[in-house]
């Protein structure tokens, strides 16, 4: 037996929208995703009534939606978007009889625990796949950071979403102590999210600038990552290089934190650089935590690849909470 069911992946720009098949043994196959932007429409219902629209008018009766940000409460609020979702209501206006509402990096969380092997290639440490026990940590740079870790073992698994990119920034040495200077003229406290994230880069760049007296251009951060990964600009390129760094330390530091057996690299940021990781001192950062830089060595990092790991998520936590 096979569920339809709609799954959705909604941010601050970007609802993206899919059919999902989830067979009797839990696998999800997704179909062709429709991406609409948020400012387009007034309301999430209007965007779902344009996504049934493309499918004549219909849709089947569950639902899974991830949404950046908490999904607690009676009302669902959008940081970067007007729209609001109220789940107990989700039934009466989209016509669901069972839906799913997920933060959206606990739906990278299922992704992780549910994709095949062909949906990682190896970034550090043994080239083996991700162990089917213990916790696996997930580190998502993207316009934030995101943080989660999945438990599995058994044949069953568990993924928690949490708050870990807004810990503390921790700089290594005299050049993150200058970034991390710079931060603190503007923010009374610098979390690791403020460097390790796509806007971080352009504090990493002006504070690489500054360090060197160079008088730069604002810009802003898609073209300093252009600039960066494609090597036209060397200050850029040295600022991507220092991205790259933070990351293999905080990606470490998670590791270390949630006794890790494996970890995953995942968010749209670390699909788009993964040959400029695979380069970078990634890997070396990652180890280097002195006494446990032997384990360290020891823990296979995997970056995922899945097309849509939120719409592909979203639609594996559905399963889970309706169809085990």
């Amino acid at each position: 037996m096979t569920t339809e069911i709609v799954t959705v992946d909604i941010g601050g720009t970007h609802a993206r929208f899919a059919l999902a098949s989830i067979t009797a043994d839990g696998r999800v196959e997704l179909g062709e995703p429709a991406t609409l932007h948020t400012k387009d429409h007034a309301s999430f219902q209007t965007a779902w009534e344009d996504f049934a629209r493309m499918h004549g008018g219909r849709l089947p009766g569950g639902v899974a939606i991830a949404i950046a940000g908490p999904v607690g409460g009676e009302v669902i609020r959008f940081t970067n978007n007007p729209w609001v979702i109220r789940p107990a209501l989700i039934p009466e206006k989209l016509g669901a009889d069972r839906y799913t509402v997920i933060n959206d990096f606990g739906a990278v969380g299922h992704a992780v625990a549910c994709a095949g092997d062909e949906h990682f290639v190896h970034l550090a440490g043994p080239d083996v796949a991700l162990p089917e026990s213990g916790t696996l940590s997930i580190v998502g740079p993207g316009t934030g950071l995101g943080v989660a870790h999945v438990w599995r073992g058994g044949g069953l698994y568990r993924v928690q979403a949490t708050e870990g990119g807004h810990v503390d920034y921790a700089p290594l040495d005299s050049i993150e102590d200058a970034i991390l200077a710079r931060l603190r003229q503007r923010y009374r406290r610098v979390s690791v999210e403020r460097v390790v994230s796509g806007p971080g880069l352009v504090d990493i760049y002006e504070a690489l600038a500054q360090m060197e007296g160079r008088a730069i251009q604002p810009v802003d951060d898609k073209t300093l990552w252009s600039l960066g990964t494609s090597g036209e600009d060397s200050l850029a390129a040295a600022a991507v290089d220092r991205f790259c760094l933070a990351l293999g330390s905080f990606a470490g530091d998670i590791a270390l934190a949630q006794g890790a057996s494996g970890v995953v690299i995942a968010g749209g940021l670390g699909l788009r650089i993964k040959d400029t990781l695979l380069r970078s001192g990634f890997a070396n950062r990652f180890t280097a935590k002195g006494r446990f830089a032997e384990l360290m060595a020891s823990l296979p990092v995997k970056l995922i690849t899945h097309p849509q790991p939120g719409l592909f998520g979203a639609a594996a936590a559905f399963a889970k909470e309706h169809l085990a």
